[in-house]
């Protein structure tokens, strides 16, 4: 009844022209645009760097790869399928060195209330619609959502910082 009533509230404010609320309500549609081929059954923290993968991209989206094979690295975007809703969490400890638990938008989770992952890859070989990668953080089966290049100076930023906690755990890990 609720969700009836702020879907109301919704429509009658965007008819009359009121500001509501900043965040629209109404869900997202999207299609895969293909899937994640590889060895890895079970979601993992980590061990992906070398992990060889294949995204097979439909048929129908062939003519979207022309020029791919020109970049050494893509962005994935792809979905955390396999998590229930009843796991997604507003926090989380995301390693075991990390003081205390983060909000998950501080974290690389998959617990999200939107379990979307985004990863870069290096880009191996394309065959028509299948493209090998290695780095994908994605288990056998994932949807892939989109497909990006990656460009160096516009997606890597040399001065980034993060928190103490996390180079004291990848320290650890190493």
């Amino acid at each position: 009844m609720r969700a009836l009533w702020l879907r109301f509230l919704d429509w009658l404010s965007t008819r009359f022209g009121i500001a509501r609320t900043p965040v629209p309500r109404e869900p997202v549609s999207l299609r895969p645009i293909g899937v994640v081929r590889n060895a890895v059954r079970q979601p993992r923290p980590d061990g992906w760097e070398r992990l060889r993968s294949d995204i097979i991209v439909r048929e129908e989206l062939l003519d979207g790869l022309a020029g791919i094979d020109g970049y050494s690295h893509l962005i994935v975007v792809f979905a955390f399928h396999r998590v229930p809703d009843s796991e997604q969490r507003l926090q989380v400890r995301p390693y075991r060195g990390a003081p205390a638990d983060q909000g998950v938008f501080a974290t690389r989770s998959q617990l999200r209330p939107n379990p979307i992952g985004v990863s870069v890859v290096r880009l191996v070989r394309r065959r028509r619609n299948v493209i090998w990668v290695e780095g994908l953080d994605a288990v056998d089966g994932t949807p892939v959502l989109d497909i990006k290049p990656y460009f160096a100076n516009h997606d890597a930023v040399p001065d980034a910082r993060v928190p103490a906690w996390w180079d004291e755990a990848a320290d650890a890990n190493r």
